[in-house]
């Protein structure tokens, strides 16, 4: 059973420590059999903390769970399947971000071949389905500035309540990330913009999968999770 490691960040500090103020490990129930954590996400959305997987081999369908108070529940308190509509020709499946900004719900993917490329989806109220190029939000967003060694199959997002922000690993660390944030006034993710521009991971555990990892805020903490198998 996949399960979650799971830490936070130490306030004034640059680092993240798995069970600070935090439950160390959360089981993962009631998945169905074909969902695929390799490809999966998180976000808090005010009231509720949610996890997300595609299906199987799919680019449009995903699976919903929700925070039940002992586990992250399939279906709990959820839409269980959840699709993406309009996706761009060359989006990327291989990895997603998901995050609530106080006003929607927003899910990325990459561009195939350019990850610094985003497109945007958001959730349409009333539906099973994000949509691609939704209302007055911007489709298609930029990131510049990271460090050449950043590693975009590994990277994730978050809304704190006032910044937008996105994170990535560097290739051939397990415990180091850099940080950026949305700059409205550039109208593009910056490394470093509004950010401490590198963090640090501290004692998670050796069990840990350093290629599944998602991050989230809850009003007030920034979490940290990766998967264990």
């Amino acid at each position: 059973m996949v399960s979650l490691n799971q830490g936070a960040y130490v306030p004034g500090s640059d680092r993240y420590e798995y069970g600070y103020n935090s439950i160390p490990n959360i089981p993962i129930t009631g998945a169905p059999g074909d969902t695929n954590f390799r490809r999966w996400s998180m976000l808090y959305d005010g009231t509720t903390y949610r996890l997300y997987a595609f299906k199987g081999s799919s680019r449009d369908t995903l699976y919903q769970f929700a925070w039940n108070g002992s586990s992250y529940a399939y279906g709990h308190n959820s839409i269980p399947v959840l699709t993406l509509t309009n996706i761009p020709a060359d989006a990327d499946p291989g990895s997603i971000s998901l995050l609530h900004s106080g006003e929607a719900y927003h899910a990325y993917l990459r561009r195939l071949g350019d990850p610094t490329t985003l497109y945007q989806f958001i959730y349409v109220p009333g539906t099973t389905t994000y949509q691609w190029s939704y209302g007055n939000y911007i489709p298609t967003l930029q990131v510049t500035g990271f460090p050449a060694d950043t590693d975009w199959s590994r990277w994730t997002m978050l809304h704190d309540g006032t910044a937008y922000r996105i994170y990535a690993f560097h290739y051939g660390s397990s415990n180091q990330l850099s940080q950026g944030s949305w700059n409205a006034a550039a109208s593009q993710y910056q490394y470093g913009h509004n950010s401490i521009p590198q963090l640090k991971l501290v004692n998670f555990p050796a069990d840990s999968d350093v290629g599944r990892a998602a991050m989230l805020h809850d009003g007030s903490s920034y979490r940290f999770y990766f998967q264990k198998p």
